[in-house]
């Protein structure tokens, strides 16, 4: 090198007699501005040759914020009124006509280890200053910051001042410990009163009707919340009338009434007073749900003006109320046309006519329930009711004045075009799902045939106590109803065991039938009965008491069980009642049937062959038998439910040697006689049930010589 760097810059102020030192350096003439590639070259150059970025690859030392050997020796804090000005490659105009004082780089770019950049750097003059340069001692001065300012020295580290404004530097920042603030505790904290309004209402959410009248007498925060509109969406106070007194019931209605969007007055006697059942109706402006079944006092006036004011209502059950009238379905059928269900079952003061008003006056209706309504006979509502082919479920139980010609009018209409070949009328089949004719005692065959092939959607059939009903009106209707799953044929006597067998067993709708009822069809029993069990693999009640059926019949559900239900291996799994069984008053269910059912509900099976551990059951069946039984059949019952399977099983043991023991005691005298006598009936029915006899004699068997003579001669 011909000489070393100039120790420092000597700034001049306006001053031409100031002597200015003069680097030894080589000019540098003043560039020319280039302009496309002749300038993306130069750039180029200029980074190539720049010493800053030869230290990149180097460690950071952690007491110095900048890069490489040199370090910050001297700053410049000239005004904005300096005429110096450091341009490009750090070059002075005041020294030395342009020369270069430090090597160049990049004109007017940030160093390479400098953490920001921003435009300070092109007014501050920096100069680099090796370590090695300057020994230690030297009076020629280095730097021109304060002593207390300068960076540490070769020869060991000076730590800043405690009264330095310039912070340390020996470790970063975000390790500096911060103190924890300790939250201070607020002076006469109302946790509950300050709590949001939508937070309390969620809360008390969870709390049932009783729950939340009791809450309300806790304070007066908690009454204000209790009964806030929002809690009371849904009213029923069917589950609560009798334990809430009458002003306390009366006051959660007016709170609420507003927002009361379905409201259940079932049985509710405290509202059968005409100024609280008149609190109500001006309280309630809003109900979609409305069911005030029961409520018997409920003056006609408060009535209609509660209909008048509720026009969205959807649901309206008004089962019994003796204020209902036609006049009141007037009301209905012009102020409440989104009505979809209406139930006015057993009100005495109204008949057809109004029922047929609100069919007229309400395009929605898809649920009509009319019990024991007078003037079903009338063949105009039977048309009006054929041509809306709206309604799902149809409920006429009890209408006795219904005929077939009315019963054939609601489904096909009057005078219907028919096939040729099958006499099916040509209509479109209906939309009913479910239909109750039960005690419509002037029905026949020749009505309820009409239902086959025009109700293919049909899932419930209930006619109980249609006595004048035969096979015929129901064998075509079994084959054409694929989706039936509740049958209700109770009381039909002349029902027999064809029907089950040859026509239920082998229809469509066999696997997921799950309720049949053939109370009191004293024709039918095993024969009609095994070959439906066998096929309703879907069963889960049958009410079958009054009937013919024997053991057997018990067996064959026991076994339909087993089969279409997994068994487990967990012991502590808890068995469910798959089947219901109703079997009292048959003469030919003995005690043995039911331990059967018994031993089959608590049955563990060991393994066999490929059967891995032992298996539980997991579906079991629930009798209501002869009441000298069923005490026994609960009791074993609750110990399976509970899974004490083991216990079950004892009691069943016991209880069959009890039924043994008391057997061989009534062996002689009364006791023989009574069960001859019973095994003799038994023995008869089934031979005239499998023969076709009639009677206790029969036809087609010999029949033993009976006589009252003497038994000894």
């Amino acid at each position: 090198m011909a000489s070393a760097l100039p120790d420092m810059i000597l700034e001049a102020e306006g001053s031409a007699e100031i002597p200015i030192e003069h680097s030894e350096a080589i000019p540098i003439d003043s560039p020319a501005k280039l302009k496309g590639r002749a300038k993306l070259l130069r750039g180029l150059q200029r980074i190539s040759s720049s010493p800053s970025l030869a230290q990149l690859g180097r460690r950071r030392a952690s007491s110095n914020p900048y890069g490489g050997r040199g370090t910050l020796s001297c700053v410049s804090l000239a005004g904005g009124n300096s005429p110096r000005n450091y341009g490009d490659s750090y070059s002075s105009q005041g020294s030395g006509g342009g020369f270069s004082t430090a090597p160049t780089s990049i004109p007017n770019s940030p160093f390479v280890d400098t953490p920001g950049f921003d435009g300070s750097y092109g007014r501050i003059a920096i100069r680099r200053v090796e370590h090695g340069s300057i020994s230690p001692g030297t009076s020629t001065p280095t730097s021109g910051l304060p002593l207390e300012l300068r960076p540490p020295s070769k020869g060991g580290i000076i730590p800043f001042p405690t009264h330095s404004a310039i912070p340390e530097i020996m470790e970063d920042y975000f390790s500096l410990p911060i103190a924890p603030v300790k939250p201070v505790r607020r002076a006469n904290f109302d946790f509950w009163g300050e709590m949001p309004h939508e937070i309390k209402l969620s809360i008390f959410s969870y709390l049932t009707p009783k729950g939340l009248v009791r809450a309300s007498g806790v304070c007066k925060n908690f009454y204000k919340t209790c009964f806030d509109g929002q809690l009371w969406t849904c009213f029923d106070a069917s589950e609560f009338y009798k334990d809430i007194p009458a002003e306390s019931l009366a006051k959660i209605i007016v709170a609420a009434g507003p927002f009361v969007k379905d409201l259940n007055l079932r049985g509710c006697v405290q509202v059968e007073h005409y100024k609280r059942a008149e609190v109500v109706v001006k309280a309630c402006r809003n109900l979609i749900n409305a069911t005030l079944e029961g409520c018997r006092n409920f003056q006609r006036p408060i009535l209609h003006n509660l209909l008048k004011s509720n026009e969205r209502l959807i649901n309206l059950n008004l089962t019994g109320l003796t204020a209902v009238t036609n006049g009141t379905c007037k009301i209905i059928a012009s102020s409440c046309p989104s009505l979809e269900m209406f139930n006015v079952s057993w009100c005495t003061h109204m008949d057809a006519r109004g029922v047929r008003t609100v069919v007229l006056g309400c395009p929605k209706l898809r649920d009509l329930r009319a019990g024991e309504i007078r003037g079903f006979n009338n063949l105009e509502l039977a048309q009006d009711i054929f041509e809306t082919n709206n309604l799902e479920r149809l409920v006429l139980s009890g209408c006795a004045d219904i005929t077939d010609q009315a019963l054939q009018t609601m489904i096909a209409g009057q005078d219907p075009e028919l096939d040729i070949l099958t006499d099916i009328p040509l209509v479109p089949t209906r939309k009913l799902r479910h239909i109750d004719l039960s005690r419509c005692t002037r029905l026949t065959s020749v009505g309820v045939k009409t239902l086959a092939h025009l109700v293919p959607e049909l899932q419930g059939l209930s006619l109980s106590g249609c006595t004048a009903l035969t096979d015929s009106a129901l064998s075509d209707l079994l084959a054409t109803t694929p989706h039936l799953t509740h049958l209700d044929l109770e009381e039909l006597a002349e029902l027999t065991n064809d029907l089950l067998s040859e026509h239920l067993a082998k229809s469509p709708c066999a696997p997921h039938l799950e309720h049949l009822s053939i109370s009191y069809c004293e024709n039918l029993g095993d024969t009609g009965m095994l070959p439906v069990i066998r096929a309703c693999t879907g069963l889960q009640s049958a009410d079958l008491d009054n009937t013919k059926i024997s053991d057997l019949a018990l067996v064959e559900a026991a076994s339909m069980i087993r089969a279409r239900s997994s068994r487990t291996t967990c012991a502590k799994s808890r068995p469910r009642i798959g089947l219901q069984l109703v079997v009292f008053d048959c003469q030919n269910v003995t005690w043995t049937g039911i331990r059967e059912v018994m031993s089959r509900n608590s049955e563990v099976k060991k393994p066999t062959g490929a059967q891995v551990g032992v298996t539980y059951p997991t579906e079991i069946i629930a009798l209501k038998c002869f009441y000298g039984w069923q005490g026994t059949h609960d009791e074993h019952m609750k110990r399976v439910l509970e899974g004490d399977l083991p216990a079950a099983g004892r009691l069943e043991r016991r209880w069959a040697e009890y039924m043994m023991a008391n057997e061989e005691a009534g062996a002689g005298g009364a006791g023989l006689r009574r069960r001859r006598r019973r095994a003799r009936e038994a023995q008869m029915m089934h031979a005239d049930e499998e023969e076709g006899g009639v009677g206790m004699g029969g036809i087609g068997r010999r029949r033993r010589a009976r006589s009252n003579g003497c038994q000894i001669m």
